[in-house]
């Protein structure tokens, strides 16, 4: 059994049994490939893929076995080579961030730029996605941390740290008559059409939640993972928006006018996911902090070291930052 051929058959699975799209991601060639899997098969002495002619058409139950523990193999692996680069060079390597825009585009800024000038020898890459599509990223091995606020949860695997708090605020044209009330109220959005997130997305599920509540139904015309495309369509006059607070920029948001909304939704919490069992860097550690300060390095080797779920306990009596 070779490392390779466990590389080759976790690929295959993620690449949805094509063994043609794996082959050109891995830039090795498609019957090298089918070789080595017959030939891990033939060792094991079951049957991996079940086959229709040359086609791989599904995992066998024993091959789902194998294959949940070859990714655990490959990410061991991985974490050896995390180790030997700590121990070389503990200021050079590289860090995989999965977000989503509003977290790139409004939160992630400052931080990135302070990180990047404490490491300029690690490589930042960051990945946008839709929050199960981010989850997915690190519970499989793709990226090292996952930043978001939705579906976090869904995913057993990781490890989940509470960053800060955050609610939402409605953009409406300057002149807009809601701009006029003294008071913002469920009722009155209401009887306008909306603009905002993608169920799924920053939060959305709160915002959902409290019209219900209120037996409302609102009338959402345009979503959108983007704030910033929220805001066009609200100043082409197609409904109000509704965005994270963080989203506003009061020097760039000209012609709108953002008003309070936290008294009418729950609040929502960003998140940092880990895959449990990661090796956490020097600098990973640092990233972390400089994104939620009291973060420290014994609160998250402790949320990391306990048992799936259980690290929420450690945050209970944590009062997180509103932003």
């Amino acid at each position: 059994m070779k490392l390779q051929q466990l590389r080759y058959i976790w690929e295959v699975t993620r690449h949805n049994l094509n063994v043609s799209a794996t082959a050109q991601s891995l830039y090795t060639s498609q019957p090298g490939i089918s070789k080595q899997i017959r030939l891990l098969e033939d060792e094991l002495g079951v049957e991996i893929f079940a086959r229709s002619g040359k086609h791989l058409t599904r995992v066998t139950p024993a091959g789902q076995a194998i294959i949940d523990l070859a990714g655990q193999v490959l990410r061991t692996a991985e974490n050896i080579k995390q180790v030997a680069q700590e121990h070389s060079d503990e200021r050079r390597g590289s860090l995989s961030i999965a977000t989503t825009h509003t977290q790139a585009r409004y939160a992630l800024p400052p931080v990135i730029r302070e990180f990047t000038r404490k490491y300029p020898d690690v490589a930042l890459h960051m990945q946008q996605g839709t929050p199960k599509q981010i989850a997915q990223m690190v519970s499989e091995g793709l990226a090292d941390f996952a930043i978001c606020t939705e579906s976090l949860e869904l995913f057993n695997d990781l490890v989940l740290l509470p960053c800060y708090r955050w609610n939402r605020c409605v953009l409406v044209p300057d002149d807009h008559p809601l701009a006029k009330l003294e008071e913002l109220t469920l009722e009155a959005l209401a009887e306008y059409p909306l603009v905002t997130y993608v169920f799924g997305f920053t939060g959305r599920s709160q915002l959902d939640d409290a019209f219900r509540a209120k037996n409302l139904t609102p009338n959402v015309v345009l979503t959108a993972a983007d704030a910033d495309v929220i805001k066009t369509y609200v100043r082409l006059g197609l409904g109000v928006g509704i965005v994270a607070h963080m989203a506003v920029d009061p020097e760039s948001d000209t012609g709108l006018i953002a008003l309070d909304a936290g008294h009418l939704f729950e609040s929502s919490t960003t998140k940092i996911g880990i895959r449990r069992g990661t090796f956490m860097r020097s600098y990973m550690y640092d990233f972390v902090q400089g994104f939620a300060p009291h973060l420290d390095r014994d609160i998250v080797e402790a949320a990391l070291a306990v048992g799936p779920r259980h690290e929420q306990e450690l945050f209970e009596d944590i009062d997180l930052p509103m932003r």
